[in-house]
């Protein structure tokens, strides 16, 4: 008989005489003559209980069912008799396709933390909380797309090996083919040059937004650096849109846009998993999704929100001065106590943004922008990209950075160039923001953190 999945069931409008579920083991209970049996596939947050009437092949495989193991129940699907639930399964047949070791299964029926859970990542999609995150990760992702489809932008699959040097912080994994302490030349190695795994896919959708007009590029991004915040990983997902003839009053206007379409989504397509988070991860999930739906975000020239700080009475751990990069206690400061909803600070000096982002009038500032939301500070980053070859290969040279290297890059503004604009959004941190998770960890499948490549 064919499966039905446990969500199905549960979503059932009518009895059915005959039904086949399969799934794991949540709970057991044994009475005389019979035993409840709660099972859950993954399907959804909600487990379905059996009753099954009890046989001697039926007892012989009820014995080996304990918690976690997989089995698989026929019979048909009744009315509960239950409070709390609508359907029920009246089991016929019960076969047990996985045992599961009642002395080591490691998720017996009680709270575990986050901690030990990310000890055993391979297991913890099995549980209530992290079933949940990755059916929200995957419908969180199935959102991007669907908004950019909406919008007629183009996916554009750009490379994950790169000799290229986007933010040009030289924090990026090297690739190689030669033996671990050859002494070989780069030249000799796979691609004949030194080769890394890509920081960011802007530099290539960049070409193609200069193409083909609305593209975005959406995959793992890779940062060697040492960082053990839950803020940071070594492998993230990153949606990068890039928008031919837009300016940075445009590319706000995209990213915000976006953030509220796709919280929008994830609580009209899944709000039961959303209203697990809100009742048992943060109790103020719900207001501050609603409050960043609400109200236009606030606009913030980098210099102002400079003073700003300055001149609160608030004791921050970093010194505020014009010039330097805003720290998480800073951004969330800006949107979660002064104006208490999403900021954009833009225009920030140029010595500590990379060198596409376009130069202002003034000479000292560049036309980017981040976007601050509360509990996660720095959501997107991004810029109008700078159009003008003259400037754009006096910034390289004043960064140090090869034209040769980039020459493919400058094509771009030899040959039609044209203003645009863009930004990177962390799609792990978007997920954090939608389920009040505080670390970054407890949001990716199989997250990579210094020293930590366990699984």
């Amino acid at each position: 008989m064919k499966r039905t999945k446990i969500k199905d069931a549960l979503n059932a409008t009518d009895p059915m005489p005959e039904i086949c579920i399969k799934g794991w083991v949540r709970s057991k209970r044994d009475n005389k003559g019979f035993s409840f049996v709660a099972l859950n596939d993954g399907s959804c947050l909600g487990t379905i209980q059996a009753i099954i009437d009890h046989t001697p092949e039926i007892e012989t495989e009820l014995a080996k069912a304990g918690t976690g193991a997989s089995v698989a129940i026929t019979g048909e699907l009744v009315e509960s008799p239950g409070k709390g639930q609508k359907w029920e399964v009246r089991g016929t047949t019960f076969e047990v396709i996985g045992e599961a070791d009642q002395e080591t299964f490691p998720l017996q029926k009680k709270r575990h933390s986050d901690e030990f859970l990310r000890s055993i990542a391979h297991l913890r999609p099995r549980t209530n909380k992290y079933s949940a995150m990755f059916r929200m990760r995957s419908e969180l992702a199935q959102a991007v797309h669907k908004f950019f489809s909406e919008k007629d932008f183009f996916y554009i699959h750009t490379p994950i090996i790169t000799g290229s040097d986007c933010e040009g912080a030289g924090e990026m994994f090297r690739v190689t083919s030669l033996e671990a302490g050859s002494k070989e030349p780069a030249t000799e190695d796979f691609f004949g040059k030194p080769s890394a795994l890509t920081v960011s896919g802007q530099l290539s959708v960049e070409m193609f937004a200069l193409s083909l007009g609305d593209c975005y590029t959406f995959g793992p991004t890779f940062r060697a650096e040492n960082s053990n915040t839950p803020r940071h990983v070594a492998e993230f997902w990153m949606i990068e849109p890039e928008m031919a003839f837009a300016d940075l009053s445009d590319d706000m206007d995209l990213g915000e846009e976006m953030i509220k379409y796709l919280i929008t989504h994830m609580l009209d397509n899944s709000a039961e998993d959303v209203e697990l988070f809100a009742k048992w991860v943060d109790k103020s999930l719900m207001p501050t999704l609603e409050n960043i739906l609400k109200e236009p975000f606030k606009r913030l020239p980098y210099t102002e929100a400079i003073n700003l700080l300055k001149k609160t009475k608030k004791k921050f751990e970093y010194p505020v001065e014009w010039g330097m990069d805003l720290q998480t206690e800073h951004e969330r400061f800006l949107c979660e106590e002064k104006f208490k909803k999403p900021v954009y600070v833009y225009d920030y000096p140029k010595t500590i943004k990379p060198f596409y982002m376009r130069m202002n009038d003034d000479d000292n500032t560049v036309a980017a922008m981040d976007c601050l939301v509360p509990r996660i500070g720095e959501l997107i980053g991004g810029s109008q990209r700078e159009e003008r070859m003259d400037v754009l290969t006096a910034r390289m040279a004043e960064m140090g950075l090869s034209e040769e290297e980039y020459w493919w890059y400058l094509d771009s503004r030899k040959y039609g160039t044209a203003p645009h604009a863009g930004f990177g959004m962390g799609f792990e941190r978007m997920l954090m923001l939608v389920t009040g998770v505080a670390n970054i960890r407890d949001v990716m499948p199989f997250p990579r953190t210094p020293k930590s490549l366990e699984f």
